[in-house]
């Protein structure tokens, strides 16, 4: 039985004859600001020394940053950054990837500038540096945060040997649309999940303190609303109210903050009209003042710039004192800072306070490196840091468990066609995306190579021999001739199996400026696909996407269907593992996949209107006339939030709970704290004959509150390992922020409310109980 490492000892629930559960509960979420890393108080008189002996043009300087490699979106221009560094003129650089380059950087910084203040280098280490772990959709559906932390640890170790000391992750935004491109770059839909891993992916970066050498300062992004672009259309319109900002939005953020984030990205979205990168609300109000964050605020790539076409202001001097009086420490790449800071706090247009802040802030995140005891970095052992054998090995087991099974139909001979058998006989491998190793390492990779990575083709061969497989890419992702869709099911005509591996391309489709308006497969792939399920060959659809894929002909006519994303370095070996049963699939999605792009945007979580489709009551059943739902298709997903099969049959017990009221009063004064106000619990079994790993999810509904609720909330998960006619009771102990909300005075709280809680395998699914929550 493969077993995990637990994440909070807090939550572990022992039950006789088994091995811990990893669960987790609202409870594990980081609850207040750490005392260490840029919150250590002895960092204070160290910054306010050097503070003292800056001049003004020094001080901007702490507050300008470029990209001094290969750019990441429209660039300055500029390129004498050497000069600029000796004269303290810059504060962060990034895109510059090695040691060697990051040294020479660092000593015209520290050697000739007059403070010898040390740069900070930054760049986009989103899913790892060199050794590319699965895209963070696809780390998210293993919905297993330590997993997802030591992955963090790898990408830190690596980029600290280069002298990176910053990356620009996690994207912690949360992304209700599959038309957004970046959404392959999140957590998903759920605030809870998305906290869960916010925190985990900024323990994994900063390690146990700032000041080790292998650590580095973490970026939560993109503050704050970014995911919800109007259309799904990336850098668009945002309009969000301040309840549902603060309810769904803002919690990843929190979660990161608590968690000891460094730094925190200001995003390039407006938001109810209010530019993100000006916004003093979101900035100033919400990050300062209530959650008490100290860290830097930097901008994303030219947001500040971007305040010109958003139209809230005319020049270059008005975006940078918009931008900086919002809350903006940092400017990266548009240089306005540079520009024109030093001449608006001569003429009184920023004060000469918030300016001394904006630098502390740096200074704080600098010193909290180490940067000032340790400015360079050992050249000699950033190669061996680099795809060390124990992080490939994390890349696989990372893989293995971020693919979702979505559908194992039965075949004639009475069993699921997978897992597949040793003894199958001749594969056929079809599909662009078989062997197509630039896609497996997905969007923003990084460092990551094309050689590095084994590719499905690499490892089936390798497993199987050339005699036992047959391959034909079928043509290109977005363009195939007859003659090689011929070829290709030529090639499923004499196999026993088909493998067919289909999806976008990583690169063009996915990640940012890369949304799309419809969600099929580009090209003739869908034409491939039919021509090959005609064969009447058992046929495994895997699909490699940075998004869910509208599919309902391959979900109704495929046999077996498998999501993989983008996989990272190890794709072959891990799906061939999960393919031949040697390890179960036992991911699970976190975004609602769609059955059709006119439902998008399309998330669990949503609250219900006055005319909901009820299938139980015949005025409001799915083809009633006055309900909310589309006349041409249905309202439901195609997988539900939460979906995935496992290869056993796992059923579950109806749920109970250790009472039946609880007191809202009560619960208030016990929000923010660790105290279990009530237990949850259900018997899990799996009947099956093969093991099975299940994510067992706890979901709240509130009825009778001030405010609409969602129907459902994700509020607890586990993870548990299952043996055949094996059964384990799983517990989860809920403290009071399980039952709250927020209110219409914008205040967290518990209100009297009829509550029902889910313990289930997906957000559909399941039976609920009630309870009452009292005055």
């Amino acid at each position: 039985m493969r077993t995990f490492k637990v994440l909070f000892l807090t939550s572990v629930i022992l039950v006789a004859g088994f091995l811990p559960a990893q669960v987790i509960t609202q409870a594990d979420l980081p609850r207040q600001l750490p005392s260490n890393g840029i919150y250590d108080s002895r960092l204070n008189a160290k910054v306010e020394s050097l503070l003292s002996k800056m001049t003004l043009e020094e001080k901007v300087g702490q507050l300008v940053q470029y990209s001094a490699g290969q750019p990441t979106g429209p660039g300055t221009g500029l390129a004498n950054f050497g000069d600029m560094l000796a004269k303290g003129q810059i504060g962060g650089l990034f895109n510059v990837n090695t040691a060697k380059e990051t040294n020479a950087f660092q000593r015209i910084a520290v050697e000739k500038s007059r403070l010898g203040i040390p740069v900070l280098f930054g760049l986009d280490v989103i899913h790892g540096l060199r050794t590319e772990f699965p895209i963070p959709l696809a780390l998210a559906s293993t919905w297993d945060p330590t997993l997802v932390e030591k992955t963090a640890r790898v990408a830190a170790e690596e980029s600290a040997a280069a002298g990176i000391r910053w990356t620009f992750s996690p994207m912690v935004d949360i992304a209700r649309d599959a038309r957004w491109g970046r959404i392959m770059e999140g957590a998903g839909e759920d605030p809870f999940l998305g906290s869960v891993m916010a925190a985990a992916y900024v323990r994994g970066y900063q390690g146990t303190g700032l000041d080790s050498p292998d650590s580095i300062a973490s970026c939560a992004k993109h503050y704050v609303g970014y995911g919800a672009a109007e259309g799904g259309r990336d850098y668009n319109t945002t309009e969000i109210s301040e309840h549902t900002l603060r309810q769904y939005y803002l919690p990843p953020f929190h979660s990161a903050v608590n968690a000891g984030a460094a730094t925190i990205m200001s995003a390039f979205n407006s938001l109810n009209g209010v530019p993100a990168s000006a916004n003093p609300f979101t900035l100033r109000q919400v990050l300062r003042q209530e959650w008490g964050f100290r860290g830097i605020v930097d901008s994303d790539w030219n947001s500040v710039g971007e305040l010109i076409p958003h139209g809230v202001a005319t020049d270059a001097a008005t975006a940078a004192r918009k931008a900086f009086n919002s809350g903006v420490d940092m400017d990266m790449v548009s240089s306005y800072y540079h520009d024109h800071l030093a001449e608006l706090v001569r003429a009184g247009s920023v004060s000469k306070t918030d300016l001394d802040e904006a630098v502390r802030r740096v200074l704080r995140v600098k010193f909290a490196l180490g940067l000032f005891d340790r400015p360079y970095v050992d050249e000699s052992k950033e190669g061996p840091a680099m795809l060390r054998p124990a992080g490939v090995e994390l890349a696989r087991a990372a893989a293995e468990r971020s693919l979702v099974l979505l559908k194992n139909a039965t075949g004639p001979n009475g069993h699921p066609l997978l897992p597949l058998s040793k003894s199958t006989g001749k594969i056929a491998l079809l599909g662009p995306l078989a062997d197509d190793a630039t896609s497996m390492l997905g969007a923003w990779s990084a460092l990551g190579k094309k050689e590095d990575v084994v590719t499905l083709y690499q490892a089936l061969r390798q497993s199987v021999g050339d005699e036992h497989l047959v391959y034909e890419k079928g043509g290109e992702i977005v363009h195939a001739s007859e003659q090689e869709l011929q070829a290709a099911v030529s090639a499923a005509e004499k196999a026993d199996v088909v493998l067919l591996a289909l999806g976008e391309d990583a690169a063009k489709m996915t990640g940012e400026a890369a949304s799309r308006v419809t969600l099929g497969l580009p090209g003739r792939q869908e034409e491939l696909l039919e021509k090959v399920v005609a064969t009447g060959k058992p046929v495994v659809l895997i699909i490699f996407s940075g998004r869910p894929l509208t599919l309902p002909w391959a979900f109704e006519h495929v046999p077996s269907v498998l999501a993989a994303w983008f996989p990272g370095i190890q794709a072959g070996p891990a799906l061939l593992r999960v393919l031949y049963g040697e390890v179960g699939p036992s991911g699970r999605l976190v975004v609602s996949w769609p059955r059709t792009v006119g439902q998008e945007p399309l998330y669990y979580n949503a609250l219900s209107t006055g005319r909901p489709v009820n299938p139980d009551d015949a005025a409001s059943a799915p083809d009633a006339k006055y309900v909310s739902r589309y006349v041409d298709g249905e309202d439901s997903p195609q997988f539900a939030f939460g979906f995935g099969l496992t290869y056993g049959s796992v059923r579950y017990s109806p749920v109970r709970v250790t009472q039946r009221q609880l007191r809202a009063s009560e619960l208030a004064g016990e929000l923010g704290k660790a105290k279990t106000v009530l237990t949850a619990s259900a018997e899990v079994t799996n009947s099956g004959t093969l093991p099975a790993e299940e994510v067992v999810q706890l979901y709240v509904r509130l009825r009778g509150t001030s405010l609409t609720q969602p129907v459902r909330a994700l509020k607890a998960f586990a993870k548990i390992s299952l043996q055949p006619n094996q059964t384990r009771k799983v517990e989860f102990p809920l403290p009071a922020d399980a039952f709250a909300l927020w209110d219409a005075q914008q205040k967290y709280t518990v209100e009297p409310a009829e509550a029902t809680i889910w313990i289930s395998p997906d957000a559909r699914s399941g039976q609920g109980v009630g309870l009452q929550i009292v005055p």
